[in-house]
């Protein structure tokens, strides 16, 4: 009857025809998080360096004001730790430059990767539908092969 499900079990999809897509669609959507995951990395370490630049601007402007209000002599002292600070806080900026860099560079790979993956999907689907065409054309003249044949 119409109500019943598919015909022959031949008409239902193989399921080991399915693995390859799903276990694609999995590494898709881990791809994606990654993607997500290194986008927020990378905004947060964008927000940490416009933070740094700040601190030194004002630190930078603090000192100036500083040095302005003394004598010479009297800044001397205040200039070496001036000094001093400016040294460590440039080279954790370059730190946080090297990390971003890190992270452009894995951002790229994750990218490389996702495309392999879409070409390979395209692959495998257009492979999939010129072999069922095959598969079709074999069955018909199978078929009509056997209409040839004599009673």
């Amino acid at each position: 009857s119409p109500l019943q499900g598919p015909g022959p079990a031949a008409e239902r999809p193989d399921p080991s025809r399915l693995r390859p897509h799903v276990v694609l669609a999995q590494e898709n959507t881990q791809i994606r998080d990654l993607q997500q995951e290194n986008r927020e990395l990378w905004v947060s370490l964008e927000e940490h360096q416009d933070a740094l630049e700040l601190i030194m601007s004002k630190y930078r402007k603090q000192m100036l004001q500083l040095l302005e209000g003394r004598k010479r002599e009297e800044a001397e002292p205040v200039l070496k730790v001036h000094q001093a600070n400016s040294g460590e806080i440039e080279s954790q900026i370059d730190r946080i430059c090297e990390m971003g860099e890190v992270m452009r560079k894995a951002v790229q790979v994750d990218d490389e990767q996702f495309f392999k993956v879409q070409e390979k999907l395209a692959q495998l689907e257009l492979e999939n539908k010129e072999l069922r065409e095959l598969l079709l054309i074999s069955k018909e003249s199978f078929e009509v092969g056997r209409e040839d044949l004599p009673d």
